[in-house]
């Protein structure tokens, strides 16, 4: 009898551990005076396998490597210091990486050492094909791999490497978070501080972030330039990969159904109730589909880098749109909505095929203010 009460009691901690804690929503929205409905969303099963695994492997602290001549896998096609991100990756170095094309033999040594990283920054439409015919030297090499997420030039590309079993604790991957050289031809720092907390300490978004094996490596190169990075586990990491998505999308979605071209801050500034609606969805869909939990202040992060960019004009890139919104984010019935609204009244994204509208169904997510100090 002892050992089925003992039973009992592991199997009620494995449910409330699979909750998440942060998958708790308050129910009183700071803009609805209307009744609110509180809905438990409980983690799929791989979220719950992937801490056991890290529990069982008793990894408590992350190696940190050095920076170290690497190679930079260029896209095929082109000039490939062409491409942004292996300028910004290059720029970022010493001067002694090496870089290579897809298919190429795979130099034993980069620097005189066979231990390095290698950057893959072939174009996201060109990934999936790049890890489907990997010559077998490059496969015995493939944990040394580092792959690159964030923004509207990387997007997302957890799909992909999910479904190749490469999103996992051991492989590196970098939130990149910084700007493309510019006339410096360095990388600059895109981070932002949005106020200081209970502790005194400053508060930023919009950092870059890496997991990993060579996450010490590639952390290393950005702070050397100037670049505050974050760096942490694999579940840590994916948190802010995913902030930094939906940023991304909902921005640019808002933005970009304008009658007029508008920037990323006037996002933030004039339309921060409808950001606030679709976050809230595309945090539930996270929860639910992914078991993915956004850290508490996301909402302040976000509204933060929105408000200082400035510069940047929201769009609809249809060669991007499957890294930014083909994933668990379609699940917001909201951005769908916008989505379907931009093909069929805007006439962009012509060639996309979009998910059947549930614009006839009622939304069960919950309306509210998204900022943290109750500001629209």
């Amino acid at each position: 009898m002892q050992a089925y009460y003992l039973l009992v009691w592991a199997l009620t901690l494995l449910l409330i551990s699979s909750s998440d804690v942060a998958a708790f929503q308050p129910t009183h929205s700071l803009r609805s005076t209307s009744n609110t409905r509180l809905f438990n969303t409980w983690s799929n099963g791989q979220a719950i396998k992937e801490y056991q695994d890290f529990l069982e492997s008793g990894n408590q602290d992350i190696p940190m490597k050095d920076d170290v001549p690497s190679l930079v896998v260029a896209p095929s096609t082109g000039d490939p210091k062409s491409w942004d991100l292996v300028a910004a990756v290059i720029a970022l170095g010493a001067g002694e990486d090496v870089v290579i094309q897809p298919g190429l033999p795979l130099p034993l040594e980069v620097g005189g050492s066979s231990s390095f990283p290698i950057y893959v920054c072939v174009y996201p439409s060109d990934l999936e094909n790049f890890l489907d015919n990997l010559p077998a030297d490059w496969k015995a090499k493939q944990s040394d791999m580092v792959f690159f997420s964030g923004s509207k030039k990387c997007g997302c590309i957890e799909p992909i490497l999910k479904r190749r079993g490469l999103a996992r604790d051991s492989m590196t991957q970098v939130l990149a978070a910084f700007s493309m050289p510019g006339p410096t031809g360095k990388p600059q720092d895109l981070s932002v501080k949005i106020g200081v907390d209970a502790s005194g300490e400053d508060k930023w978004a919009g950092e870059a972030a890496v997991c990993g094996e060579w996450q010490g490596a590639f952390a290393e190169r950005l702070e050397r330039n100037g670049i505050r990075c974050r760096t942490g586990f694999y579940r840590e990491w994916r948190r802010w990969m995913w902030e930094r998505t939906a940023y991304d999308a909902a921005f640019n979605l808002i933005g970009a159904v304008r009658s007029e071209p508008t920037k990323m801050k006037d996002v933030a500034l004039y339309y921060g109730e409808e950001v606030s609606d679709m976050l809230w969805e595309i945090s539930g869909a996270l929860r639910g589909h992914l078991a993915v939990t956004l850290s508490y202040g996301f909402e302040e992060r976000v509204f933060g880098v929105g408000e200082n960019a400035e510069d940047e004009i929201c769009e609809l890139d249809e060669a991007m749109y499957p890294f930014l919104y083909d994933n668990a984010l379609l699940n917001s019935k909201m951005l769908a909505q916008y989505l379907h609204y931009a093909k069929d009244e805007l006439g962009t994204l012509a060639n996309v095929e979009l998910p059947i509208s549930r614009g006839d169904k009622p939304s069960l997510m919950r309306q509210g203010n998204l900022r943290a100090n109750g500001a629209i």
